[in-house]
């Protein structure tokens, strides 16, 4: 059966991560979460006193790219690969709404861009991969055989955001996780580098009022029919 390229965009909190390791498994590919990786860089950022809630020092960042290795590990437990920064772990520390209010303005800085992007399209170059992120089909794999866009309201996306932090135990307030899901939204959609569009030819789902299963479904068998016809 013929490999084809992935790409899933769409806003913060819709599931794309989900979707793509449930796709990423039923297949057998690759599955890159490339947010992990903006995430592990404002993570950095925020650990090296580069940004903070009323300071964001670019220029430093810019300069520490070198020193910033981040690589993906296969973990066979979990069955997809978690995020190392530096040789350490730090899956659960980037996953906090802490790093999710700095993580959009991280990723507006065009030098972290070019850095991250080089290293995606180098993961894909063999296609058999699924990428999700914000500019995957339109700036990291433009020629993508199949492109999803996902999408869904604010409020359901941080009802969605609100329970999953809550079950992993952070201390957080409804209000507090929609007022960041706006934030990003805006930021993602304005930056002047890859701001976050619908590619031309994306199939785009609405998953506000979808479960994982149908949503799984619908998308598999989008899958099935570019494979059929490439």
């Amino acid at each position: 059966m013929k490999k084809i390229t992935i790409a899933i965009d769409g806003f913060s909190s819709t599931g794309k991560s989900t979707l793509a390791k449930q796709l990423a498994k039923e297949l057998e590919y690759v599955y890159v979460d490339t947010g992990a990786m903006y995430r592990a860089v404002a993570y950095f950022a925020m650990q090296n006193q580069f940004i903070g809630s009323d300071f964001f020092d670019k220029n430093a960042l810019k300069e520490a790219l070198p020193k910033i290795l981040l690589e993906f590990k296969f973990n066979t437990d979990l069955g997809f690969g978690e995020m190392y920064l530096n040789g350490e772990n730090v899956e659960k520390q980037i996953r906090t709404i802490e790093v999710s209010n700095f993580v959009s303005k991280v990723a507006e800085v065009s030098e972290v861009r070019s850095k991250l992007v080089e290293q995606q399209q180098e993961m894909g170059k063999n296609a058999a991969i699924v990428m999700d992120g914000r500019d995957i089909g339109t700036v990291v794999f433009p020629n993508a055989e199949l492109k999803i866009f996902m999408t869904a309201s604010a409020e359901t996306r941080a009802q969605r955001r609100f329970d999953e932090l809550q079950q992993k135990g952070d201390n957080v307030s409804y209000e507090d996780v929609l007022k960041n899901v706006v934030e990003r939204d805006h930021i993602d959609t304005h930056r002047e580098d890859s701001p976050l569009v619908i590619a031309d030819d994306a199939i785009e789902i609405d998953n506000s009022y979808l479960s994982r299963e149908e949503q799984f479904s619908a998308v598999l068998e989008l899958v099935n029919d570019v494979v059929k016809t490439n």
